[in-house]
């Protein structure tokens, strides 16, 4: 999270009274990272608010402005109307909980979006690696429950022991690469976050919009060690690509990236009873194709990635 984004998420717990529970899946974070901001925030930080506010818009009533807002989308005025309460009052409810522009507000952050769009393929693909916890023989806890996952990771052939004697069964690293006009994405999955891997995986990555007709001119990643690394610099060279960087703490910089890891955990990594890690793997060349070829894309209006690459071989 951004400075801004920790502040915002230890006022909301701290000053707006909200659970820590609920904060921290407003935010996507965890429980423990909600409370250390939160607690930081008591002993370090100073807020200038009144302790008493008797004339302020009582919480059920807020809480009614903002679904009216997010779900219905209207404006102070209607709101007001079907509330019986000032426009002005709303609106000014709406500014504290940034609202007051729905349109340009991310509503997971509260902070104002930057969209842009490279204007043909290939002018930008966006890398990132997503990191999986290994699914144990059998099913892991989120669909067979705590106690039968504990189970199936103690059964799970080859699983080795921390000093604390917990299973560790590893991690799977996706390496994912997304274009950035068309959406188009190329994903494989490996046991490390190396230099070496990463710069593998953009080669291939290069080979294979190119053998779509994609010219690949750049590449934007975070500032993780693969990226940072001579090897990737070297290889970026090599393969004629210019490598772009994201500014420090601002993740949102390379936001289709992480809209896709977003899109892919929730219908490829944790859609379904996986038996096995080996299941999960082999499952996602097959849901790649279905995001490339047949899932409509809202903020390419409604189209599939696919059809926004205009030299496909075979294409004409």
């Amino acid at each position: 999270m951004t400075p801004k984004g920790r502040l915002l998420l230890a006022r909301r717990i701290v000053d707006d009274g909200w659970p820590i529970v609920r904060a921290a899946e407003h935010f996507n974070v965890s429980w423990p990272t909600a409370k250390r901001w939160a607690t930081r925030y008591v002993e370090m930080g100073r807020s200038s608010r009144p302790h008493r506010s008797p004339n302020r818009t009582p919480e059920p009533i807020k809480r009614k402005i903002v679904a009216l807002r997010w779900r219905q989308r209207l404006s102070p005025q209607a709101i007001g109307s079907r509330l019986s309460m000032p426009a002005s009052t709303v609106h000014a409810v709406l500014v504290r909980c940034r609202l007051n522009r729905l349109s340009h507000i991310d509503i997971r952050t509260g902070e104002v979006i930057r969209r842009y769009e490279h204007p043909h393929p290939g002018s930008m693909i966006h890398v990132d690696v997503k990191k999986l916890g290994n699914i144990p023989v059998g099913g892991g806890w989120r669909f067979v429950g705590r106690a039968k996952g504990r189970k199936n990771r103690q059964a799970t052939p080859g699983t080795r022991r921390s000093k604390h004697h917990n299973e560790l069964l590893g991690h799977a690293f996706v390496h994912t690469v997304i274009d950035d006009h068309s959406r188009v994405a190329y994903a494989e999955i490996h046991d490390d976050e190396t230099a070496v891997t990463a710069a593998g995986v953009l080669q291939r990555a290069v080979g294979w919009f190119a053998a779509r007709g994609v010219t690949v001119e750049r590449v934007l990643s975070d500032n993780g060690g693969c990226y940072r690394s001579a090897l990737w610099k070297r290889t970026c060279t090599e393969l004629g690509v210019t490598a772009k960087y994201t500014r420090p703490y601002r993740p949102q910089t390379n936001g289709k990236i992480e809209r896709f890891h977003r899109t892919m955990a929730a219908e490829w990594a944790f859609a379904r009873h996986y038996r096995s890690e080996q299941a999960r793997r082999a499952a996602l060349p097959g849901w790649l194709h279905t995001y490339n070829h047949h899932r409509q894309h809202s903020a390419i209006g409604r189209n599939v990635p696919f059809s926004r690459l205009t030299n496909v071989p075979g294409q004409y």
